[in-house]
């Protein structure tokens, strides 16, 4: 079999937009737990998440501008403007944008989500309830399947090698880099967009993840404290979005055009 190497890496995360802020701050010690402010939680019992911090790019925040034009934004959930974005950033780091056909079929694309667009699912969901079908978007359905992740990086990036996506809960992410390796290993593609991509954080899913005992419900007034598996105050996990994608690459094949390893 054929090995595997990293030759890129991406991050959208709650500590801020790229990997390297990310790692930084991650190194720090930081934590990205709030209070939920985009949507009434005064009825919920766990009101705190750790959210994309949204600006205009400087100091780490995300500016959706950068990444997709903001009609094309209307038209999908959050979860795939995070997995454009932090692979852009992934490709842009292995320095990989395949130009010819015989590089672009040998590129391909995996990339998962637990739950995909579930902030969509509700929205349209309360749209149908409150103002009937007519009013549900023609782009709700597309914008919201979890494969369009793979999808538009691919569509976006000239990537036509094998497209597909995992939906594994808590392991998406791991499981479609292993998936992805797996593919470059057996001679099935020479690079791999992989990773996973989330943009859970919503009434109905604090409220569903709560209803199963899985939420920390204690520090809402405290969200820095919370989130302590190996404590014996632990009493559950922080909801979190983003999206974490990696470049794989046949060694032989990175070796050849110089890549960064």
């Amino acid at each position: 079999m054929r090995r595997v190497v990293i030759t890129g890496v991406g991050m959208i995360s709650p500590l801020g937009t790229g990997a390297g802020v990310t790692w930084k701050r991650l190194l720090n010690g930081d934590s990205a737990a709030r209070p939920v402010d985009s949507f009434e939680t005064s009825d919920l019992p766990c009101r705190i998440a750790c959210q994309i911090p949204r600006g205009d790019g400087t100091d780490g925040s995300f500016d959706p501008d950068q990444w997709m034009e903001p009609k094309e934004q209307r038209k999908v959930d959050d979860f795939i403007i995070y997995a454009v974005a932090a692979a852009a950033e992934a490709l842009d780091d292995a320095n990989w944008h395949p130009e010819s056909y015989e590089d672009q079929i040998a590129s391909g694309v995996l990339i998962g989500s637990g739950i995909g667009g579930l902030q969509a699912i509700e929205r349209m969901s309360l749209t149908l309830d409150e103002k009937g079908p007519r009013r549900v978007s023609p782009f709700f359905i597309p914008g919201s399947l979890i494969n369009l992740a793979s999808g538009q990086v691919s569509i976006r990036n000239g990537l036509k090698g094998p497209n597909s996506s995992i939906v594994t809960a808590c392991s998406t992410g791991a499981h479609a880099i292993g998936d992805a390796g797996r593919l470059i290993a057996l001679g099935d593609a020479d690079v791999m967009v992989a990773g996973g991509t989330e943009s859970p954080v919503s009434r109905l899913s604090l409220a569903g993840f709560a209803a199963c005992k899985a939420l920390s419900t204690n520090f809402n007034d405290d969200p820095t404290r919370a989130s302590r598996p190996y404590d014996r105050d632990r009493d559950g996990f922080v909801m979190g979005e983003g999206a974490g994608i990696v470049v794989l690459e046949e060694l032989e094949h990175a070796k050849a055009r110089g890549a960064k390893i």
